[in-house]
C-alpha cells in the first residue's frame, strides 16, 4: 500500500479555500497544509483571538501565506448567514469548502442560539445552511479548471449512529454520543446526497466526505468534559491512550479535498487498524449512511429547520 503524504499534495496556488473550525485542531493543520501548498484560505471561526493566532501562526510556517480569518459562529444561523453574505458580496468563486468544525459529546444538552440541540445544531445543520448558501460560488467554482470539491467531517462513530428522525434535537432521552454519532452520521449522508444532487442538476460539483480516525484535538478537549454516559467516557480514556496527532488526523481531509482524481461521492480516512489511525485512503461507509431514502427525508428535514433551500 502507498503510503499518501502532504508531500502528494500538488500545488494550490490560485485556489480560494475556506476551512471552518479552523483555529486550532483538525482544522488549523489542515489551513496549514493548504497556506503551505499557495491556496488562499480563510480561517472560518468563531473567535477572533484564536483566529490572529493562527493567522500568525501559519505566517511565520508559510511566510507570505494568504491567509485570514472570517468570523464565523456555527451555533448562531444568523453569524451564517452573514458569512455567507460577505463571500457572496465578494462574488469570488470558491474552489474548497471544507466542513470542519464540530463539538463532541457534550455531557449535558444545550442548544444553539436557534433552538437546536448543539452537537446536532453546529456540526451538522450550521454546515448544511452554510454549504447552501455558499452553493453559487461553489457552482461558480466547478466551473474553473480543477473544478470545486466540498468536504464534510465524518467520524468512525457514524456507524454506529442512525437519525432520528422524529426528534433529531434529542428533546427528550439526551444521550451525549449517541447524538454526536447521529450528528456524524449526518454529514457523510449530506457529503453522499449532495453528490447525487449535484449530479441531478447539474451543479458540477465534487462532494466527498472524510474521517480523521482516532486524533487528539480540540474536539475532545472542549467535548465529553466531567462525566457524561460511560460511551464517552470510554472514549475520551481511548483518544488519550491511542490517537495520533492532529497532524495526521487532517491527512484525510487534505486528501479528500486536493486528490486529483478523487471519486465524487467518496470518503477518505485512515489505512490502519479499523481506521482509526494511518495513512489516509478510502474509508469504509456504514450501510445507513447509503439509505437514499433516509437521506432525501433528512436533507427536507434540514431545509424545513434552517430556512435554506439548495433549488
Amino acid at each position: 500500500m502507498t503510503t499518501w503524504t502532504t508531500h502528494d499534495i500538488p500545488d494550490q496556488t490560485g485556489k480560494l479555500a475556506f476551512v471552518t473550525g479552523a483555529t486550532g485542531g483538525l482544522g488549523l493543520e489542515t489551513a496549514l497544509v493548504l497556506a503551505g501548498k499557495g491556496a488562499e484560505v480563510v480561517l472560518a471561526a468563531r473567535n477572533p483571538v484564536k483566529g490572529a493566532e493562527a493567522e500568525r501562526l501559519i505566517r511565520a510556517r508559510h511566510p507570505g501565506a494568504d491567509v485570514r480569518f472570517d468570523p464565523l459562529d456555527l451555533g448562531d444561523l444568523a453569524s451564517v448567514a452573514a458569512f455567507a453574505e460577505r463571500q457572496l458580496d465578494a462574488a469570488r468563486p470558491i474552489d474548497i469548502l471544507i466542513d470542519n468544525a464540530g463539538v463532541m459529546a457534550l455531557p449535558r444538552r444545550h442548544t444553539t442560539q436557534d433552538g437546536f440541540e448543539t452537537q446536532f445544531g453546529v456540526n451538522y445543520l450550521a454546515h448544511f445552511a452554510l454549504t447552501g448558501r455558499l452553493l453559487p460560488l461553489l457552482i461558480a467554482g466547478a466551473s474553473r479548471p480543477a473544478g470545486a470539491r466540498v468536504v464534510q467531517l465524518s467520524s468512525i462513530a457514524h456507524r454506529g449512529g442512525r437519525i432520528h428522525l422524529d426528534d433529531l434535537n434529542f428533546t427528550s432521552g439526551y444521550r451525549p454520543f449517541a447524538v454526536y454519532q447521529q450528528s456524524k452520521l449526518a454529514m457523510l449522508m449530506f457529503a453522499l446526497e449532495l453528490q447525487r444532487r449535484s449530479d441531478a442538476h447539474g451543479w458540477g460539483l465534487t462532494s466527498v466526505a472524510a474521517h480523521p480516525g482516532v486524533a487528539r484535538t480540540d474536539l475532545v478537549a472542549n467535548g465529553l468534559g466531567d462525566g457524561g454516559d460511560p460511551a464517552a467516557w470510554a472514549s475520551r480514556l481511548f483518544i488519550r491512550l491511542f490517537g495520533q496527532s492532529s497532524a495526521a488526523g487532517a491527512l484525510p481531509s487534505l486528501m479528500a479535498a486536493t486528490l486529483p482524481q478523487a471519486r465524487p461521492g467518496g470518503y477518505y480516512g485512515p489505512q490502519g487498524f479499523q481506521e482509526l489511525a494511518g495513512s489516509p485512503g478510502p474509508a469504509r461507509i456504514g450501510s445507513q449512511a447509503r439509505d437514499e431514502g433516509e437521506a432525501r427525508r433528512l436533507w427536507a428535514e434540514s431545509e424545513t429547520l434552517t430556512g435554506v433551500r439548495y433549488g
